[in-house]
């Protein structure tokens, strides 16, 4: 797979993802549901918990890729849904600690939404892969 990055400006790349990106030469692709924190029985976990959340649903991501022989270099598009924009944000180096070692800024949406699917639970990121 080919990555070509578009940025007709470069205040996104300080927070972390292209504008686009021009994917090319890929074999296969990956549709992940949106990952939250729960445990592998699907109990919500880290309650009221931000930085736990973001953390623990991250690490839910990595073993949804791993199940399909891939890690999040492989992503190509993310999006972010949850209960408080500006507790996501501050807790966002989280992200950058995975994505910034690996060089990896995918695109990316955020969103503000009134409540996820679970009760208690603040945050949820879904992801497309690609090889």
């Amino acid at each position: 797979m080919k990555r070509a990055p578009v940025n007709p400006w470069n205040w996104s790349l300080g927070l972390g993802y292209n504008q686009a990106e021009v994917i090319t030469d890929t074999s296969r692709q990956l549709i992940c549901a949106g990952q939250t924190a729960v445990d592998a029985e699907g109990n919500p976990q880290h309650a009221g918990d931000m930085r736990g959340q973001i953390g623990l649903a991250l690490d839910n991501l990595e073993a949804v890729l791993a199940g399909a022989d891939m890690n999040l270099s492989n992503i190509i598009r993310l999006g972010v849904f949850t209960t408080d924009v500006d507790e996501a944000l501050k807790n966002f180096d989280l992200l950058a600690m995975r994505f910034g070692p690996i060089q990896c800024a995918p695109p990316m949406t955020l969103l503000g939404v009134t409540r996820l699917a679970i009760p208690g639970l603040l945050f949820e990121i879904e992801a497309t892969a690609a090889e």
